[in-house]
């Protein structure tokens, strides 16, 4: 009988219990959807009531991607340091005062200072949940388990747009981020009952009390307590950066980097500014939120199918295929519709296509780097990927700002992906793995 309780945790079916920390670990990622996309829905009316032009609107949209870039780069390393929970119940605290206080602001620069602190409260979240999914589940279901976490992001931004579209009937723009702020709230308790520290990570840390509490946590998954801890195998030395640009791995890493920057700025083009775009064509800014959550349905839908095709395709081929049509129709969304029915189908396609190539890029690090240092490539990618994708937004209002049209700056935007696909396309089939 194994003695290594991630041996127990590897092995044995999930549990109640354990299904329950990753239902939390999907709400907590859905806070994040939302949290990231409070900003869209409350634009309307934050430009409406400051009088600021879309060149300024386009920098405060990008805030919170800067802080989420330093975040995840900064807060994922100390979640490996003190831990994965209370990681997660200080980036709780901090969003929620980000959230609160932005709801205060009376001028941009403020604004952008609180969506920055909210940003790097979302960034650490999304190390330390990632971390967390896939240390509480079994080997056979973990890619399941880290998958339907990641779908929790377009699902917060759904139901959160839905509920901010019912608030903004009645009630000004701040009311978007105090409900944030509430809900964001209402999971530390959540945490602190129902989500216990990481078996894996109380292993490394091998504190006082750790076998204590790993049995304990192995109780509440059902299964039978250890005697003792098995011997230290010995620590496995950090990967350096410039490992990645070593010659066997230097293509790979930029051109992999390259296609998420890339394709993630034309995602963020369309997140960001379908509010604001709607409102200018003549609708309320309810109804704007609605087309935004449009947008979000498609993008979970584009998540789940792309995740089920690539069982029967090749995840490059699928990645560059979704990127083609992402294009597409982000230029068709630039043309405008006669009506919200339209403005939503379109929105819904865009966010799709869009949000697949992101899960596809995703699939593509995980699978592309050899193991030893398949972590430092996703997290220099991705980290490279949200500080560059703080420059959708702004560049799209500063084009805006210029006096390009929205077919103009939409097709520009769309051009994104194209890069991205190109990216892929020089990787060649030898170079990728599946």
């Amino acid at each position: 009988m194994a003695t290594d309780p991630r041996a127990i945790v590897d092995r044995e079916a999930m549990s109640p219990f354990q299904w329950g920390v990753v239902a939390i670990m999907v709400g907590l990622n859905a806070l994040d959807g939302f949290d990231v996309l409070s900003i869209s829905f409350a634009s309307p009316g934050i430009a409406k009531a400051w009088g600021i032009d879309r060149a300024a609107l386009g920098v405060v949209l990008s805030m919170e991607l800067i802080g989420m870039a330093l975040g995840s780069i900064v807060l994922g390393g100390v979640a490996d340091r003190i831990g994965r929970r209370r990681t997660i119940l200080g980036c709780l605290v901090v969003m929620a005062t980000g959230m609160f206080a932005a709801s205060t602001a009376h001028d941009v620069t403020t604004l952008s200072l609180w969506r920055v602190l909210t940003g790097l409260g979302i960034g650490g979240m999304l190390a330390a949940t990632n971390a967390a999914v896939a240390e509480v589940s079994n080997a056979a279901r973990r890619n399941f388990c880290v998958v339907i976490m990641a779908g929790g992001y377009p699902v917060g931004a759904i139901i959160g747009g839905s509920i901010s579209a019912a608030l903004l009937k009645r009630f000004d723009w701040p009311v978007v981020f105090q409900f944030g702020a509430i809900a964001t709230l209402c999971f530390i308790p959540l945490v602190l009952w129902r989500a216990p520290e990481s078996i894996a990570f109380q292993m490394k840390q091998r504190s006082a009390d750790a076998l204590a509490a790993i049995n304990r946590t192995l109780g509440r998954m059902g299964h039978g307590a250890v005697d003792a801890m098995p011997a230290e195998s010995g620590t496995v030395a950090g990967v350096p950066l410039a490992r990645l640009f070593s010659p066997a791995l230097v293509r790979l890493t930029i051109l992999l980097t390259l296609a998420y920057l890339a394709h993630i700025m034309t995602f963020y083009f369309i997140l960001k500014w379908i509010p604001k775009i709607v409102v200018d064509m003549g609708f309320a800014a309810s109804a704007a939120a609605g087309v935004l959550v449009w947008a979000n349905v498609g993008g979970a839908s584009g998540s789940l199918l792309l995740g089920l095709l690539t069982a029967k395709m090749r995840v490059r081929t699928l990645t560059m295929v979704v990127m083609a049509f992402s294009a597409v129709l982000i230029a068709i969304f630039g043309r405008g519709q006669a009506d919200l029915s339209q403005l939503a189908i379109v929105a819904a396609a865009a966010g799709f296509f869009t949000n697949a190539g992101v899960v596809g890029l995703y699939a593509l690090l995980a699978q592309s780097f050899p193991t030893e240092v398949r972590a430092t490539a996703t997290g220099f990618a991705i980290g490279v990927g949200r500080g560059g994708s703080a420059l959708a937004p702004a560049l799209a209002g500063f084009l805006f700002a210029a006096g390009y049209g929205l077919q103009t700056v939409a097709i520009l935007m769309a051009m994104g992906s194209v890069v991205a696909l190109l990216a892929l396309l020089a990787l060649g089939n030898k170079t990728v793995a599946g």
